[in-house]
């Protein structure tokens, strides 16, 4: 059943259960004891008045730590008296006008998107975040349906905004410096011109757009939740052990839905955040080092990058002090979780969900030994099922389209775009199944199962099985249109360094595999997976990508595909 947005209410014994978790969470995490008990009756004082959005989270954590650090970025460390302080100064200075005024944030990570965040929270302010590797025309795109009043972007961004029509992208305040003198002022500039020390409660509740990834057509905006409380930092650490005391090293983008959820988490426990502009392995394991009991929040594709370190290189570092990895934003591809673990113990987590459905479930180290390919089971207070067409549960192992109900289910598109909702539960576009130990299993997306010749194909089952191929370092599959079967496969191969594999042996190696009709017809060797910013294989770009050869003969060395400038519409 289609309605225009999910609605999650929970009932007066769910309640109670909330508020236990809530209750066990303070003392589980040891949130409740850091601190005197003046700056606790101070901290509860300020969560009334501002509620548990970013900016709440912020202030509250001031009234309660001052000194405690609350970034360690590139550019040295912030306390949270700091932090509200020139993010109080920010939002006053902001140039704002209007009821509800909507700001785009366009920025990497480090202190000038959290400031922005913060500061548009303490003006009441609805803040879409951009993805950093959007093209010109998605930015145009998103800008002419949002119709931003400011924009706050990262100087390196400005060739982008340029290409946008000037009555889209309005006014611009740079995070660090102006590309141009007369561009606009930055953040400091307001800060410094802006001598407030206090800021009203605004009148209108903060709201956060965040964009869907967008590997299959146009970002959608989701609008999330304005006051998420702390019943959904409850449901994450009762499967991620999460504390007060651990350093948080935030290597997920914070436009993405995970970051974003990192950055709450941490600040909700008090918690120091690292944060870096661009991710680079190397630099991530020094943190870790440096820093010591240490959580890593990242996205698949950054684990695979650190074990790609040559391993005199990883051993220069003492990862002994990273306590959890906790993954999200793209499956966990063929062994990948086993590899990690072995190299780094089991310390890692691994979280799926969406835009929308926030988190659905999440993979302990045990579950992931079991198989390291599952995404687990449902946190607390969290529902999933597992449902036909008809909107009837499966059976075990079956697959159907998982459905899911939790605290910080998103409250509906901007664009009015209806979605499904079949018992209360959020139809989350993914198809998969539940083993016989219980274990969520994601086995692709809705509209991206392949039928060829009349055979279903899960394209992930393909994928698992080319990794298991010693030669092959990555790889995506997908349908593409064939005149006779409907659809045929096609394999986006990408191999070790000085390997050497032919298309018929692939071919051959899925037909003993996985079955003969989900062999991939198209076989191409290519340097590397276009890839969005959160580590997603972006398939549209690899199918409008020229020069591919569908029968390549043995080891040929293919063009890099890199994300077109104006990205290729679906």
């Amino acid at each position: 059943m289609a309605h225009a947005r999910p609605v999650y209410h929970p009932g007066p014994r769910r309640r109670v259960w909330l508020l236990r978790d809530v209750l066990s969470l303070l003392l589980r995490t040891g949130v409740a004891f850091s601190g005197n008990p003046l700056g606790a009756v101070r901290q509860i004082r300020e969560l009334r008045r501002w509620g548990t959005t970013l900016a709440g989270i912020v202030v509250s954590a001031a009234a309660r730590n001052p000194a405690r650090t609350a970034i360690i970025d590139d550019s040295g460390t912030l306390t949270f008296a700091e932090l509200d302080d020139r993010t109080t100064r920010l939002a006053a200075g902001l140039p704002l006008t209007g009821p509800r005024p909507r700001v785009g944030i366009l920025c990497r990570n480090h202190r000038g998107i959290v400031e922005a965040l913060v500061a548009c929270g303490k003006r009441g302010v609805e803040v879409v975040l951009l993805n950093t590797g959007f093209g010109a025309g998605q930015v145009r795109n998103v800008l002419t349906e949002m119709r931003m009043d400011l924009i706050v972007a990262d100087a390196e961004f400005a060739h982008l905004l340029r290409a946008v029509p000037h009555s889209l992208r309005r006014t611009i305040v740079w995070t660090d410096r102006s590309p141009v003198p007369g561009a606009g002022p930055t953040i400091n500039d307001i800060v410094n011109a802006t001598p407030v020390s206090r800021i009203a409660v605004p009148d209108t509740q903060p709201r956060t757009i965040m964009l869907s990834s967008g590997t299959t057509g146009r970002p959608k905006g989701a609008r999330r939740p304005p006051r998420p409380g702390l019943w959904p930092l409850a449901s994450m650490t009762s499967r991620i052990p999460l504390r007060a005391r651990h350093t948080m090293i935030i290597e997920a983008p914070l436009f993405h839905t995970w970051g974003y959820a990192a950055l709450q988490m941490a600040w909700a426990l008090r918690a120091p955040v690292v944060l870096h502009r661009r991710f680079d392995p190397s630099r991530t394991l020094a943190s870790v080092t440096a820093h010591g009991n240490t959580v890593l929040f990242a996205v698949p594709v950054m684990l695979q990058r650190i074990l790609d370190l040559p391993q005199d290189v990883r051993e220069v570092y003492d990862a002994s002090g990273l306590k959890i990895v906790a993954l999200s934003g793209s499956a966990l591809p063929g062994d990948l979780a086993t590899r990690f673990m072995d190299v780094f113990g089991d310390c890692l987590y691994n979280v799926y969900g969406s835009t929308e459905a926030s988190w659905v479930s999440i993979a302990t180290p045990r579950d992931l030994r079991i198989d390291p390919r599952t995404a687990g089971r449902a946190p607390r207070n969290t529902s999933i099922a597992v449902l036909n067409d008809a909107g009837k549960p499966v059976g075990r192992s079956t697959i159907g389209e998982i459905h899911a109900a939790n605290e910080l289910v998103f409250e509906g598109y901007t664009s009015g775009d209806p979605v499904t909702v079949r018992d209360g539960l959020l139809a989350t576009g993914d198809l998969g199944h539940i083993d016989h130990h219980g274990l969520l299993f994601v086995d692709g997306r809705k509209d991206g199962m392949v039928v060829t010749g009349g055979e279903n194909v899960v394209p992930g089952e393909v994928e698992d099985a080319l990794l298991e191929l010693p030669q092959i370092h990555e790889v995506a599959v997908l349908g593409v249109p064939d005149d006779t079967w409907g659809q045929r496969l096609a394999a986006y191969v990408v191999l070790r360094p000085g390997a050497e594999l032919d298309a018929e042996a692939v071919r051959q190696y899925v037909r003993d595999r996985v079955a003969r009709y989900a062999a991939p017809r198209d076989v191409h060797f290519i340097n590397e997976l276009p890839r969005n910013a959160v580590g997603k294989v972006v398939h549209r770009w690899l199918v409008a990508s020229p020069r591919q050869s569908q029968q390549p003969e043995g080891k040929v060395s293919w063009p890099v595909i890199r994300q077109p400038t104006e990205t290729p519409s679906a």
